[in-house]
């Protein structure tokens, strides 16, 4: 709700594309710049006591927009200002909150609690702009940020309710120099990983930009005010409510899922952008919001299942950069192509970037799956028990260490001389052969 009344109220006294674009991209600049500081810092200390901070501090933005919007006395650049604030919290907030999940409810309903998480969030999506276009409206928009200052007292509740003893939390990281480097090798080295942010970090830069998109639609291309705003983000809650459900109710998530939601999201923005009407646009939003959500939850979920534990939140803070923080590369860019050809135009350049990020993370996986089945682990005789493990491959490939060439392994395999009778094999080795 706050954000809505932050885009309408910057678009009112400025009336420019490009002031709405700059308002969300400094909203999310200091997730690019310090998200992954976050994640080390939710990584080395108790997140739940992170929380209550950063949910404590986020109120203070709120309240300052109440007062500054209830006297009359604001500026653009005043609400910029509360805007990259409030930013800087949401860089150690948000990886903080992800990587939290895991710990609450076990790694065997990780993939139903992100579903329900993602329910949570695009019903008040649904909820709070509906409110926000009826306050709005209405001549009381500064009502929409004091009703968000007040609800941060009730997420400040639920944390300290939270039984510890029922906690799972992790070996806590050390902040010491290279941590965050430590963190992005391991990321670069495991595939299971590193497509999944690379399909996020194309999406999210040039499609997840509706903040930016949506009032512009509304105002621009069908000439319509809040109520219409309103309509579009209703119509693409829905939507994400519906994805978010069929979501939550699965048990894992699959390298198709992905591609298939990429694809999904880029034909409903495609559809989406040759709308002749506001009703019909707004149908096309409600698939749209289903996709979208379904990619982001399910990458959300890959990441924290395939993560190390004492990696997780620097693995989940590289997520909200790229999901977040890529918007102030992706906000400007919406903002200024919607002022030159239309929000059409930007919903088109989205759809596109979908569509080449599933094409290109189906070639990834099945190239990585390729290298896995043809590139197994050696058992050498006298090798470990945990060299002849089956699951070793994959081991290796979430520590970020590389599976040995064929050439080297045929010259480091064992081939005993005449006069050395060959070792006799483990009983794990000979059951592995």
């Amino acid at each position: 709700m706050q954000i809505v009344a932050e885009m309408w109220l910057v678009l009112t006294l400025t009336g420019s594309a490009f002031a709405v674009g700059l308002t969300t991209a400094l909203q999310f600049l200091p997730m690019l710049l310090a998200g992954a500081w976050g994640g080390l810092v939710a990584d080395s200390m108790s997140k739940r006591k992170l929380l209550l901070v950063t949910q404590a501090l986020m109120a203070v933005p709120a309240l300052t927009l109440f007062a500054l919007s209830a006297t009359g006395d604001i500026a653009a650049w005043m609400v910029m200002a509360l805007v990259l604030a409030r930013g800087f919290v949401l860089a150690v907030d948000m990886p903080a909150r992800q990587s939290f999940v895991i710990e609450i409810v076990g790694s065997d309903r990780v993939v139903n609690a992100v579903g329900l998480q993602s329910v949570l969030i695009h019903t008040s999506r649904i909820t709070g702009p509906a409110l926000a276009g009826l306050l709005i409206a209405g001549g009381g928009i500064e009502l929409c940020f004091l009703l968000n200052a007040l609800s941060f007292g009730a997420m400040i509740l639920a944390l300290r309710s939270l039984d510890i003893q029922e906690l799972a939390p992790p070996k806590l990281a050390t902040r010491e120099p290279g941590a965050i480097r430590l963190a992005l090798r391991y990321v670069t080295r495991t595939p299971q990983l590193a497509i999944p942010l690379g399909m996020m970090a194309l999406v999210g830069t040039l499609g997840f930009n509706f903040q930016v998109l949506l009032p512009l639609l509304a105002r621009e291309t069908f000439a319509g005010g809040a109520t219409a705003y309103s309509a579009l983000v209703v119509a693409m809650g829905a939507g994400a409510v519906a994805g978010a459900l069929v979501t939550g109710a699965r048990r894992q998530i699959g390298e198709r899922l992905l591609v298939g939601a990429a694809v999904g999201f880029g034909a409903s923005a495609l559809l989406a952008a040759a709308a002749p009407t506001l009703s019909l646009a707004a149908l096309a939003l409600v698939p749209l919001g289903a996709a979208s959500v379904t990619f982001a939850a399910g990458i959300n979920s890959t990441l924290q299942l395939a993560a190390e534990p004492h990696m997780r939140g620097r693995v989940m803070a590289l997520y909200s950069i790229v999901f977040l923080g890529s918007t102030p590369i992706g906000g400007p860019i919406t903002g200024l192509l919607s002022g030159a050809l239309g929000a059409r135009a930007a919903l088109v350049m989205g759809g596109v970037a979908a569509l080449t990020a599933a094409l290109g993370a189906r070639f990834a996986f099945a190239r990585a799956s390729r290298s896995r089945v043809t590139d197994p682990p050696v058992v050498e005789a006298g090798a470990s028990a945990e060299a002849s493990d089956p699951d070793r491959g994959r081991e290796c490939e979430r520590d970020g260490s590389a599976p040995v060439p064929r050439s080297a392994r045929r010259r480091t395999e064992h081939r005993p001389g005449p006069r050395s009778p060959a070792p006799r094999p483990r009983a794990g080795a000979r059951a592995e052969r």
